[in-house]
């Protein structure tokens, strides 16, 4: 079982882990806040870009994983309703806007132009997958401006 565990330190660690959570999938109650662990977790079905479609099946993969971000002093949800927590979400892209060196803003981009906003002290964020594989005959595709 090949399981990701990825850790980001800085922007460049941050774009890696942005490849690996694109196309990811969540709902709003799959995301916690814990303030007094300044910590934000995000439980999310990851699709597998690095793997190619099994020959025989034709199916992609997906996998269960975490997204924990450390050092979040605050988060904002906008464009998305926090209390619908059976939404679903598709996360496109995590990026750093550094404010104060070494804090910032990570801002966690989802299809439909939901955001995600988490000040952060600095870069500290882990990715690890969380079990088995499963198939899947979807490839996500985007439409282009």
């Amino acid at each position: 079982m090949d399981q990701l565990k990825l850790a980001a330190l800085d922007v460049e660690d941050l774009e890696v882990v942005s490849a690996h959570i694109q196309d990811a999938v969540l709902t709003v109650g799959d995301i916690r806040f814990l303030p007094k662990e300044q910590r934000a977790i995000f439980a999310m079905n990851r699709f597998v870009w690095d793997k190619a479609a099994d020959k025989r099946t034709k199916e992609h993969e997906r996998r269960r994983a975490a997204l924990a971000v450390s050092q979040v002093s605050s988060m904002k949800a906008v464009g998305i309703r926090q209390d619908a927590k059976a939404a679903v979400l598709e996360l496109l892209a995590a990026t750093f806007e550094e404010t104060e060196a070494p804090a910032g803003r990570i801002r966690l981009d989802c299809a439909g132009g939901g955001v995600l906003l988490l000040e952060v002290g600095c870069i500290e964020v882990q990715l690890s997958d969380l079990g088995a594989a499963w198939g899947t005959p979807n490839l996500p595709t985007h439409e282009l401006d």
